[in-house]
């Protein structure tokens, strides 16, 4: 889940200082009031959308980059769906022990060295995360929802209104704001087949889209 996914302004990029592209901004994952912030943002849009993306799945799922375990929670309502969480920020993670999810299943651990074994889980998904990593970054992240992932991995991120690859800018927290077909390459270095799904979250320089990202052709 990700600081970008709040409302940000056009005015707000005015004050951009330089920024470096191979450093990510991790500070805001231990600040309580991101926290809070997290357990409200995606009440209308994507926190509907992946329960009616998953809803009539059955197996091992991981939420990756899960935050305060909120969306975790919303998908406890379906019995088929067997849910684990990770995320860089103990703070996080332990707001999901707060909510009573599983201590053996939510863990700390870096989305780029996931400590999971090959095709640990049936299906895997993140939301607002993978913009917010470097574009090495976003390789290692996708490498790895690819390893640990047996057959479909759902992430949603913003790309660009303009629909050209803006790259690396900052609004509240430093993210790649580019094209859909940016995000797609990137998919299918890796994954067989990449579907688009357009997601109702929006701000004022970026669409939200579900990338779809399926191990096996055949699925």
């Amino acid at each position: 889940m990700s600081w970008n996914l709040f409302k940000s302004t056009k005015s707000s990029l005015k004050n951009e200082t330089i920024l470096d592209s191979n450093k990510q901004d991790l500070e805001l994952y231990w600040d309580p009031k991101m926290a809070k912030i997290l357990e409200e943002w995606g009440e209308e849009n994507v926190w509907n959308e992946i329960q009616m993306l998953l809803c009539s799945l059955n197996g091992k799922i991981l939420d990756i980059a899960c935050g305060t375990g909120i969306t975790s929670m919303k998908l406890q309502k379906f019995s088929l769906l067997d849910v684990y969480g990770c995320d860089i920020s103990d703070l996080l993670i332990s707001k999901c022990f707060e909510k009573g999810l599983s201590m053996q299943k939510y863990i700390v651990c870096d989305a780029t060295q996931m400590p999971y074994v090959d095709n640990d889980f049936h299906y895997s998904y993140s939301i607002g995360s993978l913009e917010h990593f470097t574009e090495v970054g976003i390789s290692k992240f996708i490498n790895e929802s690819y390893r640990i992932t047996s057959k479909i991995s759902f992430h949603m991120l913003p790309t660009s209104k303009s629909e050209k690859n803006e790259g690396w800018m900052k609004t509240r927290q430093s993210f790649h704001n580019n094209s859909v077909q940016w995000w797609v390459s990137k998919f299918n270095e890796r994954f067989d087949r990449v579907a688009v799904i357009r997601s109702k979250w929006e701000d004022s320089i970026s669409l939200g889209y579900w990338f779809v990202c399926y191990k096996n052709e055949n699925i």
